[in-house]
């Protein structure tokens, strides 16, 4: 019983921490320590090697209103995990901004993961998320399918009109999962 009064405020306290994790002073002391030119770089890399290694997705980049790129989420957990990292959103193949993904979760898990994800956004109303004061939380979007390789092959520009679709790449750590629930994404400033 006592351990319960204690791990109480403990909780509590990480959940506002963890749950503040895209807002300010956070977002910005991110934005002032990124490169954007390195970010773009980076992602532009990452988005490239996904369309060698799966055809599917160069179709959904061809046809998408705008790509959102994270090439590199780090996310470690010991009962309580955090995740973030820094993503460039491509619409025409152009740099249209940058963003930072961050998270919070909590319960069994273990361990440290390094990943990347490219969201596919085929609306307009997915992009004017992006730029929401409050950010985008993206695990909500009514819309969002994760797509693994299996039922890539199946999506064509028939079935690929509305929504948002996911690809998760370079999965590499000691952790089995991958989530986008949890995970809001907001605009960011970096320098150049």
């Amino acid at each position: 019983m006592k351990a319960t009064y204690l791990a109480a405020p403990a909780l509590a306290a990480a959940s506002l921490l963890l749950s503040n994790c895209a807002h300010e002073p956070v977002t910005q002391s991110n934005a002032s320590s990124a490169s954007g030119s390195k970010i773009a770089a980076d992602s532009r890399a990452a988005l490239h090697h996904l369309y060698a290694e799966n055809p599917s997705a160069r179709r959904m980049g061809n046809h998408a209103a705008g790509v959102l790129v994270f090439p590199h989420i780090w996310k470690g957990a010991f009962v309580y995990g955090a995740e973030g990292g820094n993503g460039t959103l491509f619409i025409h193949d152009r740099v249209n901004g940058f963003y930072q993904t961050a998270g919070g979760s909590w319960g069994l898990q273990a361990g440290l993961q390094k990943s990347g994800y490219a969201l596919f956004l085929f609306d307009r109303s997915a992009i004017a998320h992006l730029n929401d004061a409050a950010g985008w939380d993206v695990g909500s979007h009514p819309g969002l399918t994760i797509v693994d390789r299996g039922a890539s092959a199946a999506l064509t520009a028939k079935t690929l009109d509305r929504g948002v679709y996911a690809y998760t790449f370079g999965q590499k750590g000691l952790m089995a999962d991958v989530s986008l629930r949890g995970s809001k994404i907001t605009r960011i400033h970096p320098g150049r």
